[in-house]
């Protein structure tokens, strides 16, 4: 998939502790990119048509509502610039942009050690920004003729796709939805095939949540045999509205009429929304001890506060603090500053059901894309 342009900044962090997702590599050493870290404020090279060129990135298939919205917005004020973006998943747009392949990557989990090392390798040793741009919900789909939700808490998610419950009218699932007609019928898990950053952000909720029922460590390659195994966000989608019985995880954004899990949270269950949430996005506090520029958070899955939605993914752009080609770097810039801006933000909401940063997230990821420079 290619989508096109993107500019301008609005950080994720909801919260004074998140910090967008966004990436972004150098460009303050000519008057394009002095132009380009201005655009936030004054509307800048997005504002006056100075982005051009192609810029291409890659990485999670869980922006691609939202990265649709942003190429048209941002190619609406610079028709001179194509934004391309490979929905290739987490996984691999972290390893084209390690590789050097794409100047920026998508990804719903952030960094580990080693890949934080090889990115700072990969941008000449200058550093990277890792910024929590897009903050959505996972939801728990599933293809039950005549239910549209049900009640789940977080054993009976773990049990079903762990296969420990394999019928719907399991009495786990039962006594939690009393006034549901539940069949006789075989549960059909289906999980993502590839390594994915909703993966690994859906297992990390189920080990916080129900390690005595889930055993396995967070992984973005589900750890489970058996089920049945689909490729990318629309693939999952796919297979359980094919399938009467299936249940699988997606970003909530592309579950359309599908049914969906109302999670338990301390004594109530709540149902996904981007209110929803994002207010365990501003409950959660940054990673400690990382670089500046990089602004990862740390979750608070297993909390109990009331109309908190704990299974969500926050999804990063990745980027260089530093580009040896300085329109590079104001594009990178420039895409960065729309995609957190206050607009890009709307867009996004609009198109894939996102939740929109805070103020205060914006200005800790424009303070990130502002390290973007030219070597």
């Amino acid at each position: 998939m290619t989508i096109s342009t993107i500019r301008r900044a609005t950080p994720l962090v909801g919260l004074a502790s998140l910090a967008l997702v966004l990436a972004a590599c150098g460009g303050d050493d000519t008057d394009t990119d002095a132009e380009a870290t201005t655009g936030a404020e004054e509307g800048g090279a997005a504002a006056g048509g100075d982005l051009s060129g192609q810029l291409s990135g890659a990485g999670a298939s869980s922006q691609a509502a939202a990265m649709q919205a942003w190429q048209a917005g941002i190619q609406e004020l610079n028709p001179d610039l194509t934004v391309n973006y490979d929905p290739v998943g987490s996984g691999g747009g972290r390893e084209q942009f390690i590789a050097g392949g794409v100047a920026f990557a998508g990804s719903d989990s952030a960094l580990d050690e080693e890949e934080r090392a090889g990115a700072t390798e990969r941008c000449g040793g200058t550093g990277y920004i890792q910024l929590p741009n897009y903050v959505s919900p996972i939801a728990v789909a599933f293809n039950l003729e005549g239910i549209e939700t049900l009640n789940m808490d977080s054993a009976t998610i773990a049990g079903v796709f762990s296969g420990q419950i394999t019928k719907w009218n399991d009495p786990a699932i039962a006594d939690l939805n009393p006034d549901a007609t539940l069949p006789d019928l075989a549960i059909t898990p289906v999980n993502r095939s590839d390594e994915s950053g909703t993966t690994e952000n859906f297992t990390e909720y189920l080990a916080a949540t129900a390690p005595e029922v889930w055993t396995y460590e967070p992984d973005g390659v589900w750890p489970v045999s058996g089920g049945e195994a689909a490729q990318g966000t629309s693939g999952v989608v796919a297979a359980i509205s094919a399938g009467n019985g299936a249940i699988g995880y997606a970003d909530a954004s592309q579950v359309g009429s599908l049914g969906t899990v109302a999670v338990q949270v301390g004594e109530e269950f709540v149902a996904f929304s981007p209110e929803a949430a994002a207010a365990i996005v501003d409950a959660s506090p940054t990673v400690e001890g990382l670089p500046e520029g990089d602004l990862a958070i740390e979750l608070a899955r297993d909390t109990t506060e009331s109309g908190v939605y704990p299974i969500v993914l926050v999804s990063y752009h990745i980027a260089c603090q530093t580009y040896d080609d300085a329109q590079t770097a104001a594009n990178v810039k420039g895409f960065l500053e729309y995609v957190i801006s206050p607009e890009g933000q709307d867009a996004a909401a609009s198109a894939a059901g996102s939740a929109p940063i805070s103020d205060a997230s914006r200005e800790a990821a424009q303070a990130a894309i502002d390290l973007i420079q030219t070597s």
